[in-house]
């Protein structure tokens, strides 16, 4: 059974993805940096891939979690589960604070029981294995709760407004980071009892007003907070090395036919003849496809979809590209760059090249920056030339992990 749909979980998982990045953005529009201040951080790409996506595949690899809680504002829905992919999540509505999205995220862990629950911020994308045993290990051999931290190394001073007057020690001192893991039917109740008007510093803080125990286990560099600009490329050294890029490249060809649009990366462009093909002919988005086939030796559309089965007969080429992408995430890797040229004579593509590219980046849970969709001619060369169809060429730059090196069936 897979464990993401036991009925009996060991382990609810809730990831609080709420925020907005306010601090990252104000940050990065001071230093008057455009960077990566278009989404909230949560759904912003490290590495090739969403930051959300790197905690749901954590705790999607352990089979001690029944299930994974997104805590998210509903607006924010579509996008999680964009980047969830073939995950399974429940979703939970944010609150105005993180103590009500944890409140709400509690809530649904309860419907769904466990024993466990974990609390983890989803702006702390380096979550491993073995923090995770850590923290099991802890509560299976009682206690209420565990947290990892790390000692302070630097020396700390007191400085208000500023100005150093005098030392702080700093023995026993850890800097305390998340997932955080409690016993479900404790922390469920210490969050009801906690009263409305106070706003605790973590939930530690809460288990231990609750009178839990709490045990610090070893944490981990890789479990840093991504707060201000400068962090995304920090977290991208500390993680980057996992990965090894691979490159494929994809062409394909539709002639014309009879229709009044074509459908160029999902997007319908008015025209005078349709594209004649087995599916939606979206002559891009088969091109794109093939490119990141290519790049996971996975072979072509053709092997995935074939041709001759009627039930892809019309089918939306979104579906094709959707499961190129998610053959990427089920290998462990991600999708760090895509470069798409369309080439004919007519329609004409500029109008409509935004569109592409916001419609492309969505579907594969990308930062628009990462997608490069343009145009060219033939200078009346070729059938594209005599307006006979329209061709597509594609590169698509994957990273994968280092020991990844058979084709994925």
């Amino acid at each position: 059974m897979d464990p993401l749909q036991s009925s009996s979980p060991m382990a609810v998982a809730i990831l609080v993805a709420g925020g907005t990045g306010t601090r990252a953005k104000q940050a990065a529009a001071k230093a008057g940096s455009s960077g990566q201040i278009d989404l909230p951080k949560q759904f912003q790409s490290l590495g090739g891939k969403p930051i959300l996506r790197w905690s749901l595949e954590a705790f999607s690899r352990d089979p001690r979690f029944g299930a994974i809680v997104v805590v998210c504002a509903p607006e924010m829905r579509e996008r999680v589960l964009a980047c969830a992919g073939s995950i399974p999540v429940r979703l939970a509505d944010a609150g105005q604070t993180r103590t009500q999205s944890v409140a709400s995220g509690l809530q649904a862990a309860a419907a769904i029981g466990g024993s466990f629950c974990f609390i983890h911020d989803a702006a702390r994308p380096g979550l491993s294995q073995t923090v995770l045993d850590h923290l099991f290990l802890a509560l299976e051999a009682g206690a209420d709760g565990a947290a990892p931290g790390l000692p302070i190394a630097d020396a700390l001073w007191l400085a208000p407004d500023g100005q150093v007057q005098q030392t702080q020690a700093r023995d026993g001192l850890v800097r305390i980071q998340t997932p955080q893991a409690f016993r479900a039917n404790l922390i469920q109740a210490a969050y009801a009892a906690l009263p409305a008007d106070q706003v605790p510093l973590d939930d530690v803080a809460v288990a231990k007003a609750f009178g839990a125990n709490v045990q610090v286990v070893a944490g981990s560099p890789l479990l840093e907070k991504i707060t201000w600009p400068e962090d995304f490329d920090r977290m991208t050294r500390l993680l980057a090395p996992q990965l090894l890029p691979r490159i494929g490249s994809g062409f394909d060809a539709h002639k014309f036919a009879e229709g009044t649009f074509v459908t160029l990366c999902g997007v319908e462009v008015p025209h005078s003849h349709g594209l004649a093909g087995h599916s939606d002919a979206d002559v891009a988005w088969h091109c794109l496809a093939d490119a990141i086939y290519g790049a996971l030796s996975a072979g072509d559309i053709g092997r995935h979809f074939p041709p001759t089965d009627p039930q892809w007969r019309g089918a939306a080429s979104s579906i094709f590209l959707a499961h190129a992408g998610e053959m990427v995430r089920a290998a462990g890797g991600s999708i760090n760059h895509i470069d798409l040229t369309i080439i004919c004579e007519r329609p004409k593509i500029g109008p409509h090249r935004e569109a592409m590219v916001r419609k492309t980046a969505e579907l594969l849970g990308l930062r628009e920056s990462q997608v490069s969709v343009k145009a060219t001619t033939t200078e009346g060369m070729g059938f594209t030339g005599r307006a006979e169809g329209i061709a597509a060429q594609a590169t698509a730059t994957i990273l994968l992990p280092a020991d990844f090196g058979t084709a994925l069936t």
